[in-house]
């Protein structure tokens, strides 16, 4: 009986400028909530012309509404 492995795909090198690429990712901002909304419970947000309102529930989840 003879049997046969499946055949593995070479090892793929890191391509030099994706490697400088992913170095020179900024890692992401994170503003606390709190500071955001400055001791309020509503606030607008503009955005490319357009205003968004940004809320807490009474269950203290964060509502994005266009």
């Amino acid at each position: 009986m003879i049997t046969t492995t499946p055949a593995m795909p070479p090892a793929i090198a890191a391509h030099p400028v994706a490697t400088a690429a992913a170095q020179a990712i900024k890692p992401v901002k994170r503003v606390s909530s709190a500071s955001l909304m400055d001791g309020g419970r509503e606030m607008e947000i503009d955005h490319g012309g357009r205003v968004y309102r940004l809320r807490i529930t009474q269950l203290n989840k964060l509502i994005l509404t266009a």
